[in-house]
């Protein structure tokens, strides 16, 4: 069974949406003051681990833009890693991407069965979101940075559930950034 890994950058208020610098919030690139040397290495492990992305449609599209024309270790595997889209529309993916079957639920469980090593979800705060609702997500990794944005998307259902999780690890870079590797408690 293939691990699931969903990963993400985070203000401290919670927030995912805009870190790189993307049109959609007015704090925008909230992680760029934050960038070490440290953290790049450790995002750099963390893709050459993985062997596919699954991805949110959104995600997809502003990936498929922002990879395919740069250079060096981490776009060569960006650009060479198999992507598993969730879309409405497959006929339209490039890079290297394909559809996830439908529907979304089982077409991930049946991803997740197949043979092979880990899947990570970057960003895609509502598939994540999902994916955490489902029970899908073998391990979550929030990249927490000491800023606040005062509000924006995130990955947390807002449904009063309760789901218990284990610290696995936890590293804190020169930024202050912290990571926060958690698993869900008994698995």
């Amino acid at each position: 069974m293939r691990r699931l890994i969903v990963t993400e950058f985070m203000t401290l208020d919670g927030v995912v949406e805009a870190p790189g610098g993307e049109p959609t919030h007015p704090h925008s690139g909230w992680t760029m003051p934050f960038s070490t040397d440290d953290l790049r290495a450790f995002k750099l492990r963390e893709v050459q681990e993985a062997e596919s992305l699954l991805l949110g449609r959104r995600t997809y599209e502003q990936f498929a833009d922002a990879w395919p024309p740069r250079e060096g270790v981490f776009a060569e595997k960006m650009n060479a890693m198999p992507k598993h889209v969730v879309t409405s529309r497959p006929a339209e993916l490039t890079w290297n991407a394909t559809p996830v079957d439908q529907p979304v639920r089982a077409g991930i469980s049946a991803l997740k069965e197949s043979d092979g090593g880990p899947i990570l979800v970057a960003g895609s705060a509502s598939l994540a979101r999902s994916l955490l609702v489902w029970g899908l997500v073998d391990e979550l990794r929030l990249l927490t940075y000491p800023v606040m944005v005062g509000g924006g998307l995130r990955i947390f259902p807002d449904d009063r559930e309760k789901w218990t999780f284990e610290l696995a690890e936890l590293d804190r870079f020169a930024s202050g950034a912290v990571l926060h590797t958690y698993r869900l408690a008994g698995s």
